[in-house]
């Protein structure tokens, strides 16, 4: 249900792209624009891995180093049929972890080293479960393509504005009943309407790492104990982290409360829990 409703988002936000590019820059804005967006991402793609772990100064761990995460990683990718990732420990006090690569081939698994002082074995291993379940669904690719037509539709965006605000545009607005008035508030609606798209992405591949992580543990309630520890822990003590890289770890890193919550990349921890409790109790 959760793969199904990503690809509907993700025709969403192409439609998106198609539809505002089109009235407000035409084609060829439209085509610079997500020109500009594939080449940035692409960018990420292929090396954001080593850029987050060098951001989060990650050390690469060993069995000797790191006894109990690499047994687990090394168990739950051979369970998953996937080669071993490389193994990271982060130097945060925070317990969390993320995954990334941009194949099953070229993953990494990173964990803080409070996550691993405050977990135990069942419930670290949930965690393991759910980051690999993001390198084998291809996760980093979903978003990478997801981040693109999000972040064409944004530059377009900005075109529209500064042609409104420059009084011209790549279409004769009167000719066409618009405006500079029109052409800004299109604008604004498209990036807007993009972020939220982008966030709803991310939320649904949150759930089903959430499902597939807890199928291939085999154990759904030792990884919502984790998720309720990790999520307590997060509101007390935030990490030292960039927003930018938040929606990589299994919690927001930062403490989310009242209205900043409809801006998580993450669904609450109270639904992902409830809905591992009802695949236990199936």
């Amino acid at each position: 249900m959760n793969s199904v409703k990503t690809a509907g988002l993700m025709v969403g936000l192409t439609a998106l792209l198609v539809l505002v590019g089109g009235s407000i820059g035409g084609r060829n804005g439209m085509v610079i624009a997500l020109g500009i967006a594939t080449v940035m991402n692409l960018f990420s793609y292929w090396f954001s891995d080593r850029l987050v772990l060098a951001m989060y100064r990650a050390k690469e761990a060993d069995e000797a180093t790191a006894p109990t995460l690499y047994r687990i990683v090394q168990r739950l990718a051979e369970k998953a049929g996937m080669p071993m990732p490389k193994v990271y420990v982060i130097p945060q006090a925070q317990p969390n972890a993320f995954a990334t690569g941009r194949s099953p081939s070229h993953a990494a698994v990173a964990a803080t080293q409070g996550l691993l002082q405050i977990m135990d074995e069942e419930e670290l291993e949930g965690v393991i479960a759910h980051e690999l379940s993001h390198v084998r669904n291809r996760d980093i690719l979903i978003g990478t393509i997801a981040a693109t037509l999000a972040g064409a539709l944004m530059i377009v965006a900005r075109m529209a504005g500064w042609a409104a605000i420059m009084g011209g545009g790549g279409r004769d607005r009167d000719e066409e009943g618009g405006g500079g008035f029109a052409t800004v508030f299109i604008a604004i609606f498209g990036a807007i309407a993009a972020m939220f798209i982008q966030l709803a992405i991310s939320r649904s591949r949150e759930y089903q790492a959430d499902a597939s992580g807890a199928r291939l543990c085999g154990n759904p309630m030792g990884l919502a104990h984790a998720l309720a520890r990790l999520d307590q822990t997060a509101q007390r003590m935030p990490m030292d982290a960039n927003p930018a890289t938040s929606h990589l770890f299994i919690v927001s890193p930062f403490s989310m409360r009242g209205a900043t919550r409809f801006l998580s990349t993450h669904p609450p921890v109270e639904d992902r829990i409830a809905r591992l409790e009802q695949m236990a109790r199936g």
